[in-house]
């Protein structure tokens, strides 16, 4: 397991003149900003262990992962073992193409892709894990939010597109949604159409 704390980037700068120095602190403001603005959880951890950053969607992740261990402010073990499993395989393929992925399911609408990769920071003599996590249902969701602008669904099939996005068989977008199969046949029926009147007019 390894302490998750949300901690800032530090950047190793030399004696420089004021405004060299200041620009390099804006520019570490500024990847800190675009770090935090980002849909995807973000871990970064040295090959031992050692947190060197998480953003707040990270951290986010992290304790929904958490949430049947007291000890929430750790990194869940699932994250930590495909880390492992990624440095343990090192010696099979050049280390600057390696990446593994698995996917953590907390119930059918929360499931988490985890991607993680090795980093390589010359400058500063490093190498890390990237580790991205990518909420799948959220995605999935903006996806759908698109389409349904796209395609012009009305408010209705915008409820069952966003069920079919998320897997849901008729029958249980049925129940869902207190109506009948036939209906949930027809709202696809309908949308499918849209979609290939859209497609066949935007190419």
């Amino acid at each position: 397991m390894i302490a998750l704390t949300k901690t800032l980037t530090q950047t190793a700068i030399k004696p420089q003149q004021p405004s060299v120095k200041l620009h390099t602190l804006q520019q570490a403001a500024f990847l800190q900003e675009v770090l935090e603005g980002l849909g995807d959880g973000i871990l970064i951890v040295t090959e031992t262990g050692e947190l060197v950053h998480a953003n707040a969607v990270a951290y986010h992740i992290c304790y929904q992962l958490n949430q049947a261990n007291y000890n929430s402010h750790f990194v869940p073990s699932a994250i930590w073992d495909l880390c492992q499993s990624l440095l343990d395989s090192r010696s099979l393929l050049s280390p600057r193409l390696m990446m593994l992925s698995d996917e953590i399911a907390l119930d059918k609408s929360t499931i988490f892709h985890i991607r993680v990769r090795l980093l390589y920071l010359d400058k500063f003599q490093l190498s890390c894990l990237l580790v991205t996590i990518e909420n799948r249902y959220e995605s999935l969701k903006n996806t759908a939010i698109a389409e349904i602008k796209k395609y012009e669904l009305t408010s209705r099939e915008a409820e069952i597109w966003y069920l079919y996005r998320e897997n849901y068989s008729c029958k249980e977008m049925a129940a869902k949604l207190y109506i009948t199969l036939n209906t949930v046949k027809k709202h696809m029926k309908n949308i499918h159409a849209k979609r290939q009147y859209f497609l066949a007019n935007h190419h």
